[in-house]
């Protein structure tokens, strides 16, 4: 299991705390010190479309009017923090956000 996300995201901390006390190993990917290859951006962005850009963040709100009006990719590569976090990958599965949904899934 990959969890992709920045070290300083409280969700992703989360996140983290409850998958691996349910006894699953967590792989953390911070994306910030360890960028997105164009293949992993390719196939987030493939999964999940323009639900992968956070739009409420300071990050996207900092953006010039031609970078958001840009694809979500460009936006990634970018500025890889106005990611919606944390993105996880388990068992070839994608999922995004930390909801109760999320936690079913993963924690039962």
């Amino acid at each position: 299991m990959i969890l992709y996300g920045i070290s300083t995201c409280d969700t992703c901390k989360k996140a983290i705390k409850a998958l691996e006390a349910a006894g699953h190993p967590v792989t953390f990917r911070d994306v910030r010190k360890d960028p997105l290859s164009e293949a992993e951006i390719e196939t987030i962005v493939g999964e999940f479309g323009d639900r992968i850009i956070n739009k409420t963040s300071t990050t996207y709100r900092g953006f010039s009017d031609f970078l958001k009006a840009s694809d979500s990719d460009a936006q990634i590569r970018s500025q890889p923090a106005v990611m919606k976090r944390p993105v996880i990958e388990a068992n070839g599965k994608w999922y995004l956000g930390w909801d109760q949904a999320t936690v079913d899934t993963l924690i039962g």
